[in-house]
């Protein structure tokens, strides 16, 4: 079926899409047009709510009951979509397109084996027997690499790792061999060395079985690494379109580039050259603007132009396979610096304000807890003999996979576990078996923490200036409502909101705002030290880029120390002085970010840098993915606990890092690496990240 088609497998061309409420008509999707070639792969780019989704589900016809295709057409190998029975559509929904979506499980029956619900897509599209279909499941769960594929189908899906279930997802789109895959931000719930072997996964599975892409996303360091083509979107509508290098090399749209200055690239400093955010806010579908939906918050608008008419889509003179929606783009300098953006004074360490010396944190779990009989005991080490010190002004980045022990040591650290060895001093004052109910109210205000997820930690039923107030009057600030009133006011000035938030409720913010009330909060004491855990992944590029920054301003005025837990290194770089890598419970490196990011590495933070997506064609990148996943910390490897995943354990002789933890070893001033692997070896490390030379 495939090898006879040779135009563009999908054709999208002006298409528009709207919802349907009581009150209104609501435009998620307008003139938009893209084309998926046999064998190609394009991204769709853009922050939430700019209509990508929209796309994807217009394209498998599974817009619900309130969204309506408007105008335009969505064709698949040349036949019109919308023009299909449902039986039609139904035969070609999974058997010829196939959609991965971002979360695993909303995809996987939690009651079913594995290998029941893989065997049953070529059952039902294709019509083959049980046997055919069983080693069709067993060949494809061998091509998306997982480990022991029998015992795979004979699992259920609470028995996989999150990696391992977006893994069985992709195989499950695979069974049928469809000409077109949807993926729908695949990786976004993984971690980040999980995200560059399921990557590398979807571009070997692509070539072999000659599948076509489209790839949706907001990383654009995964489309680089992914994709030949790309299309920019933005409040509904498609602003650039182009090759890789066409987009990230020659951009022709003003939204584009203010996407890639909002992005930490290698080599950019925050003192010297901070991220730029976009000013203002995403319009919502009901309030776009007239002429240009970018006009208000574009640096080149020009009143009277950009919005007196609708903008077509035009092509750039001279390379009719890149167009953009500007009509000022031949009248841009688009090489020129950026403008009006200060740079910054670093502010200098001061005083150590928090010290930990060996800290442990176990956990006594029954070894079949699963099945809650008692019996004999196992101890998770959450946490192994952790050692760091932290400054006045300074941020220290903790980095490391999901299940490595970073918060639980955010937990003890803000008294809601108590440690089992070792201590934390804050002040030179133990904490460490302090729980938080105990601790007096300075400590609970100096300790505070900013959450990864803005949604969650806001009372939906309390207006934001409540929600800080509360705060101050647990603190015991201000000694009147209206001396508590001003002060809420003041820390809405110095997150950047609007003060007439303060009468809002949760819901009528944006994920951006939330979290800067949130960090409001965290600061209603006067913090010293604030624990920001992923305070950025949930947000676009754009507002990453106007929280991180705001988290340095205020770290400069306050003098804060600031623990930023995160697994995206290109944040850490830019944003942290110096970085401690975890890995199954131990501190694995430790020193100044410069001293981290260059050799001689540890084995798994050189795997971490080359896990990475970096947007930006001059830098290249070492290629290391990690086989395996990583162990429980209730079943850890003998010796090194990175042992079962390191591509140099064969440099050291005698299984030493099979039998041995290894010891921590000082290579430099303040930068330490726990490795058994010699001076030589560490030397002769090369940079995984190299910026070629302009």
């Amino acid at each position: 079926m495939k090898d006879d088609y040779d135009g563009p497998i999908l054709e999208i061309d002006q298409l528009s899409i709207s919802f349907f409420t009581r009150l209104r008509e609501i435009p998620a999707v307008m003139d938009f047009s893209v084309r998926v070639m046999p064998g190609e792969a394009v991204g769709l780019v853009g922050e939430s709510g700019c209509g990508k989704s929209t796309v994807a589900l217009g394209v498998m016809q599974d817009l619900g009951k309130n969204g309506r295709i408007v105008g335009g057409s969505i064709k698949f190998k040349g036949r019109d979509l919308s023009s299909m029975t449902q039986e039609e559509l139904r035969d070609i929904r999974g058997s010829e397109i196939a959609m991965i979506y971002q979360e695993p499980m909303a995809s996987l029956n939690p009651a079913m084996k594995i290998g029941k619900q893989l065997m049953e897509v070529p059952i039902v599209h294709k019509g083959v027997s049980q046997q055919e279909a069983y080693d069709r499941a067993l060949q494809v769960v061998t091509d998306v690499k997982l480990p022991d594929p029998k015992r795979i189908l004979d699992s259920y899906p609470h028995q996989l790792s999150g990696g391992q279930q977006q893994r069985i997802v992709i195989a499950m789109a695979l069974m049928s061999e469809p000409s077109l895959l949807i993926l729908d931000e695949p990786t976004t719930a993984l971690d980040v060395t999980v995200e560059a072997a399921v990557v590398e996964l979807v571009k070997e599975l692509g070539q072999k079985y000659g599948t076509s892409m489209l790839f949706i996303s907001h990383n654009l360091g995964l489309v680089l690494e992914t994709c030949d083509r790309l299309c920019v979107m933005y409040s509904g509508e498609a602003v650039e379109r182009g090759s890789i290098h066409d987009v990230f090399d020659e951009m022709q749209h003003p939204y584009t580039q203010a996407l890639f200055r909002s992005i930490p690239l290698p080599g950019a400093d925050k003192n010297a050259r901070p991220l730029v955010a976009i000013p203002g806010n995403f319009p919502l579908p009901h309030e776009r603007p007239p002429g240009c939906n970018f006009g208000p918050r574009c640096d080149y608008f020009e009143s009277g132009r950009c919005d007196a008419q609708d903008i077509p889509m035009v092509s750039v003179e001279g390379n009719e396979r890149h167009s953009t929606r500007c009509l000022k783009f031949q009248e841009i300098d688009w090489g020129a610096p950026i403008t009006n953006v200060e740079s910054k004074e670093k502010p200098e360490p001061g005083k150590v304000v928090l010290k930990m010396d060996s800290l442990k944190k176990y956990y006594e779990v029954a070894a079949n807890a699963l099945f809650g009989s008692s019996g004999e005991k196992k101890v998770v080490k959450a946490n192994e003999t952790l050692s760091f010190e932290a400054r006045e002004s300074e941020t220290l980045a903790i980095v490391g996979e999901s299940g490595c022990g970073k918060s639980t040591f955010a937990k003890v650290l803000m008294g809601l576990e108590t440690a089992t060895d070792g201590q934390i001093l804050l002040d030179n004052r133990n904490i460490e078996s302090t729980p938080i109910e105990n601790r007096d109210t300075g400590t609970i205000a100096d300790v505070q923490m900013v959450f990864q997820n803005p949604f969650d930690t806001l009372n939906p039923s309390m207006t934001v200036g409540r929600q800080i107030i509360r705060a101050l009057e647990i603190f015991n600030i201000g000694n009147s409502d209206d001396a508590r009133r001003e002060r809420m006011l003041q820390l809405l000035d110095l997150v950047k909101l609007p003060r007439a938030f303060a009468d809002r409720m949760p819901r009528q913010l944006s994920g951006g705002q939330k979290q800067r009330v949130g960090i409001a909060r965290a600061f209603a004491g006067d913090a010293r030290i604030v624990v920001a855990d992923e305070p950025v992944s949930a947000l676009d590029v754009s507002v990453q880029a106007a929280v991180t920054d705001l988290l340095m301003e205020i770290q400069r005025e306050q003098k804060t120390t600031l623990l930023f837990i995160s697994h995206d290194l290109s944040i850490v770089r830019y944003l942290s002085d110096r970085v401690m890598v975890m890995y199954l419970g131990h501190v694995v490196e430790l020193g100044s970010t410069d001293q981290v990011f260059a050799p001689p590495y540890h084995p798994y933070t050189e795997a971490l840098l080359s896990a990475v997506p970096i947007a930006d064609t001059s830098v290249e990148k070492q290629h290391i993915v990690l086989e395996g996943d990583i162990p429980s910390a209730m079943n850890p490897p003998s010796g090194c606990p990175f042992q079962t995943r390191c591509r140099w354990k064969s440099k050291v002789a005698g299984g030493l890092c099979e039998k041995e933890v290894p010891p921590v070893r000082h290579l430099a001033d303040g930068h330490q690496v726990k490795c058994h692997l010699s001076d030589a070896d560490l030397e002769a490390m090369e940079p995984v990240i190299k910026i070629a030379a302009e």
